[in-house]
């Protein structure tokens, strides 16, 4: 008898409900803010270039090679042959406005050039790959007349590689 009364209590036991609001309450508040920051993630894409030793050279592209070197000490700029000149670090910081204003004054000896090659030495941090990238890209110029900065674009085509 004792075994009848157990069976219609658990036959009287209805399943209990799934209570997922505290779940949707979560979601209506995460959904949102993922797409409102997926806004402000952007990936930028820069096309490089490895050099090679073996190319064809044309007629109409200009001998000089600009090749910027980065070393542990300083950086040094190249024509491809030899060093024409070395800028050291300061305060363990490397002087990108004097790399800058080289790069600006041999824009202006080759205006027709528009590639550069920047060549680095092992355990150089990937930051100072970038930074030194931007500055041979363009450079801002401040205008004279207006006040207002300019972006000088430089040598747009770049090539990286690994420092003699």
């Amino acid at each position: 008898m004792a075994r009848r009364h157990q069976s219609r209590r658990r036959g009287l036991r209805e399943n209990p409900e799934l209570d997922i609001t505290s779940f949707l309450n979560l979601m209506v508040i995460l959904i949102p803010f993922l797409l409102i920051s997926a806004v402000f993630s952007q990936v930028t894409i820069l096309e490089l270039s490895v050099p090679t030793s073996a190319g064809a050279s044309a007629t109409d592209k200009p001998n000089y090679t600009i090749e910027v070197i980065v070393r542990k000490a300083g950086l040094e700029l190249g024509n491809g042959a030899s060093v024409v000149a070395a800028i050291p670090k300061e305060n363990e910081q490397y002087d990108l406005e004097k790399l800058t204003a080289m790069l600006i004054r041999l824009k202006t000896d080759y205006p027709q050039k528009d590639d550069a090659t920047v060549l680095m030495e092992a355990d150089i941090e990937y930051d100072t790959l970038i930074q030194i990238m931007d500055r041979v890209r363009e450079a801002e110029v401040p205008d004279e007349n207006s006040g207002n900065v300019q972006k000088l674009v430089l040598f747009p085509l770049i090539s990286i590689g690994d420092a003699p």
